[in-house]
């Protein structure tokens, strides 16, 4: 019964002994962890490749249902004698996005808190395309003592493809589209090790209107 009590306290104290040793390793190194400085290194040579090769980023496309009308018409005679008039409807899409083809190393830097900084070029309209199966003549009026053109209608799909765009640009895809290329390169650029990243404006484009 004696031996049997001792071999208890032996293995009692074997126990102790370990916490206490565990209990200390813990401590040690939790606080060498809240002692030691935290390093992030950043290439940010490495962070304008890498986006680069992203090319042209396409974020935002917007669906677009146009109508215009294009006419015909000569200064001495009225239209029901020699003009010609065709109203077309054009349905088609606009897609914008980013050419980061175009980021140059000065658009990348960091704060002194470590975030990293771009400057993004504009968005930009990158493709536009009509629907030709929505996409079609509503009317065509021609005068009495004139042949309609056959080229009025081509001219007035070039003309339709320019409209969806504006109209696109008057809807907001280009806002759109910006917001959304930050989101994603957020995204990317925490990838490449960055905890915060932060955009700024772009500078205004040649001739453009503030």
């Amino acid at each position: 019964m004696r031996r049997r009590l001792l071999l208890g306290l032996v293995l009692l104290l074997i126990v102790a002994v370990g916490a206490v040793g565990v209990w200390r390793l813990t401590r040690r190194a939790v606080t060498q962890e809240l002692v030691r400085p935290q390093e992030e290194q950043v290439d940010l040579t490495a962070v304008v490749t890498q986006v680069r090769e992203l090319s042209r980023l396409e974020t935002a496309s917007m669906r677009v249902v146009h109508v215009s009308t294009i006419t015909q018409s000569y200064k001495l005679l009225p239209n029901q004698v020699a003009g010609d008039q065709l109203t077309f409807l054009a349905a088609g899409d606009v897609i914008a996005g980013i050419d980061l083809a175009a980021i140059r190393q000065e658009d990348v830097w960091r704060d002194p808190d470590g975030t990293v900084v771009l400057r993004l070029p504009p968005a930009q309209i990158l493709v536009s395309r009509l629907d030709n199966r929505e996409s079609r003549v509503l009317t065509r009026t021609t005068g009495m003592l004139r042949r309609a053109d056959v080229n009025l209608e081509s001219r007035a799909r070039q003309g339709a493809e320019q409209g969806i765009r504006r109209e696109a640009v008057q809807k907001g895809i280009l806002r759109m589209a910006a917001n959304n290329a930050e989101t994603k390169l957020a995204q990317f650029v925490r990838t490449l090790g960055a905890e915060k990243v932060r955009f700024v404006s772009p500078a205004p484009a040649p001739g453009a209107t503030l």
